[in-house]
């Protein structure tokens, strides 16, 4: 089976792409060639032992011409379609987030329909919870509009519609999945409005001060990396009738506050990770989160077989094992400690 996946130099395409490569396949289905498709050129060759899987990467963008039609030129059977421009990102630059989130997408799915010839690949989209806006019940259910508050959110919302469309009429085979706030993102900060709610646990793990700006009351809806890549992993194998027509589902997670969150810090690397945390406000930050969910009843997902943490907890030690070698690094004593 080849496999396409956009977006390849990614944290979730490299994170996936990996696993690929160590499962040797998908649904049962061997892997044998793997493409890996991102803007960035020298980041878009991850450090992986590929054995019989052929790694093929190539830099481009998808909303770009000609881009789309040679990555699906020779008919890949499993695309993960994770390119976009994060939220942060996507506010501040209109015209950049819709380039890529929606004129990418919509490349995409036509150089599909441009293939012909009964190509019908099972595509797996990102989505994201952003897709729904205020005024927000306690629990989000399967069947809340999706209102966003946001233009990535839109971009979202409009991808979804398109999956849904491009997959009733036979053009493609989709699975749309919405994605909490991936917590806790290894690296550096990005551009996304949420970043800080992997900062204020990741800077504190490695001894570094973390800016919080916003207040601690705020509660969010919340999954590892490694939890993530195995929804994309469960998606991609899915049988489409128990999907039925709406493609898109809402994935499970955790919710918590960021109180919630330093507390699990807390109990994992003591008070001295904790008074690493410093408040400072960002309004505009603060703006956009105020619009975001908080709690989802994500059944639908979790009946078809999908699975997350069962506690802020499992997140940070999820991060621990995966990114600090299963070690709580020892801190410094705070000031005056």
């Amino acid at each position: 089976m080849r496999v396409l996946i956009t977006g390849g130099a990614g944290m979730l395409g490299r994170r996936l792409a990996a696993r690929l490569v160590a499962d040797g396949g998908v649904g049962g289905r061997p892997v044998e060639v793997m493409r890996l498709l991102d803007v960035a050129a020298a980041a878009c060759a991850p450090a992986l032992q590929a054995g019989a899987v052929a790694i093929e990467t190539v830099t481009g963008d998808l909303a770009a011409p000609g881009v789309a039609a040679a990555a699906v030129a020779e008919r890949p059977e499993l695309i993960f379609h994770l390119a976009a421009v994060v939220s942060g990102e996507a506010e501040a630059d209109f015209d950049k987030g819709y380039r890529v989130n929606l004129d990418g997408t919509r490349a995409l799915l036509e150089a599909i329909r441009a293939a012909g010839d009964g190509y019908v690949p099972r595509l797996v989209f990102s989505s994201s919870i952003a897709v729904f806006g205020p005024p927000f019940p306690d629990v989000i259910e399967d069947d809340q509009p999706t209102t966003p508050a946001t233009s990535y959110g839109t971009e979202k919302a409009i991808g979804e519609l398109l999956l849904a469309d491009y997959t009733r009429r036979a053009l493609l085979d989709g699975v749309g999945i919405r994605l909490p706030t991936i917590c806790v993102r290894p690296g550096r900060p990005n551009r996304a409005a949420s970043g800080f709610f992997s900062g204020i646990i990741r800077e504190p793990l490695n001894g570094d001060p973390a800016a919080l700006p916003v207040s601690v009351d705020v509660r969010h809806w919340f999954a590892s990396p490694r939890a993530a890549v195995r929804f994309l992993i469960h998606a991609a194998s899915l049988d489409g009738a128990a999907i039925g027509p709406r493609r898109s589902l809402t994935m499970p997670g955790v919710s918590a506050t960021v109180a919630d969150q330093i507390e699990a810090l807390r109990r994992v690397a003591g008070d001295e990770a904790v008074a690493l945390i410093h408040p400072e406000r960002d309004e505009t930050i603060a703006a956009i989160v105020a619009g975001w969910p908080r709690s989802f009843d994500a059944r639908r997902a979790h009946d078809l077989g999908f699975r997350a943490e069962r506690s802020f907890d499992e997140i940070v030690w999820a991060h621990v094992e995966d990114e600090l070698g299963g070690m709580v690094p020892s801190l410094p004593d705070p000031p005056g400690g």
